[in-house]
């Protein structure tokens, strides 16, 4: 028999397989002392929409150029990447709230950038882990009304099962972490690999951990992208660089990262996200996500920019290199060959 992978837990459930930077106390009464602090400790406001002004898409239509990179943020974790001559979008959140209910949970502070109608058409979807502000019910169910069998669907071990249930069993891709998906281009294959990440799953009070969470690496030509999924900050980042790098970008989260006591196991804050990037090789355009969408924990929402752009600087980091964008931004990589590692 073959060794089990350390994050296939004995129970046939998934796990961490290495020590916390910061240790979990979300169990044990974790909860209650987090509700109990927000007594003592109001919040931030919510974001004005003024404070939150539209991008400017530059999507193309039908598909990209080949040789053209475009990487378009609708919001949250949700992004249109055109590459290779496919459409592919990530964590595809389309609807007003992120929650299993239709009349209360965390609401959008502005609309997606693009409405789901609007978008060209979709040739793979990336799934990161199965929290409700990462997979969308009625945004997968109007995906599959709208493509049928000929989408791609690629996500983390234990996917597969909820995609069929609700009515998607061709075309998915249940991968393990370092699983590479082929996807047909125009230009030549597409390649998704499943790379770690350190995050955990549940979608009901029954389920934990029954299925896996992780990040995609996604090769095109000579370009390649990392799409960071959900994650806290763990020691396996010069692994996926050295793996799966160089990257041209970088697609992390920034958001959601306060008490820190709570959410570090599970949510990254910019400093962390810097640090992150630089462990990977420190190159290539740097986008961050997960901020600025839905209000999941107790930060300023407008402060996670505020404290990337300061990070950023601090690192000496080149300032072009960083975009920090609207809702509706698109990120179009330079022509020709890729610049050389540093």
């Amino acid at each position: 028999m073959s060794e089990r992978p350390a994050h296939h837990g004995p129970d046939g459930r998934f796990r961490i397989p290495w020590p916390l930077e910061v240790p979990d106390q979300t169990r044990n009464g974790g909860v209650l002392r987090w509700q109990r602090e927000r007594l003592s400790t109001p919040r931030p406001p919510n974001p004005r929409p003024e404070q939150l002004p539209p991008g400017t898409p530059d999507v193309a239509h039908p598909r990209a150029a080949a040789d053209d990179v475009r990487i378009t943020w609708i919001g949250h974790a949700t992004f249109l990447i055109q590459l290779g001559g496919l459409n592919l979008l990530t964590d595809p959140h389309f609807s007003r709230r992120a929650s299993p209910l239709r009349w209360m949970g965390p609401s959008r502070f502005v609309p997606p950038a693009i409405a789901l109608d609007a978008l060209p058409p979709i040739d793979a979807v990336l799934l990161s882990h199965d929290h409700y502000d990462h997979l969308d019910a009625p945004t997968v169910r109007r995906l599959h009304r709208a493509y049928g069998d000929e989408l791609a669907w690629i996500a983390p071990l234990g996917h597969a099962a909820w995609l069929a249930g609700m009515g998607i069993r061709a075309n998915v891709h249940d991968v393990d972490w370092w699983d590479t998906v082929e996807l047909r281009g125009a230009a030549g294959p597409v390649t998704v690999t499943c790379a770690p990440a350190q995050h955990w799953t549940r979608r009901t009070m029954r389920e934990f951990n029954n299925r896996l969470w992780g990040s995609f690496a996604i090769r095109g030509g000579n370009r390649c992208l990392y799409f960071g999924g959900d994650s806290g900050y763990f020691r396996g980042y010069e692994e996926i660089g050295a793996r799966l790098g160089p990257f041209d970008a970088v697609m992390m989260p920034i958001g959601a990262y306060d008490p820190r006591w709570f959410m570090a196991p599970a949510h990254m804050n910019p400093e962390e996200a810097v640090r992150a990037y630089r462990e990977m090789g420190g190159r290539g355009a740097f986008i961050p996500m997960h901020w600025g969408t839905f209000r999941l924990t107790d930060e300023d929402p407008l402060e996670p920019p505020v404290r990337l752009r300061k990070a950023w600087a601090d690192e000496h980091l080149p300032g072009d290199d960083l975009h920090v964008l609207r809702h509706g931004d698109t990120v179009r990589l330079a022509h020709g060959p890729r610049a050389p590692s540093k």
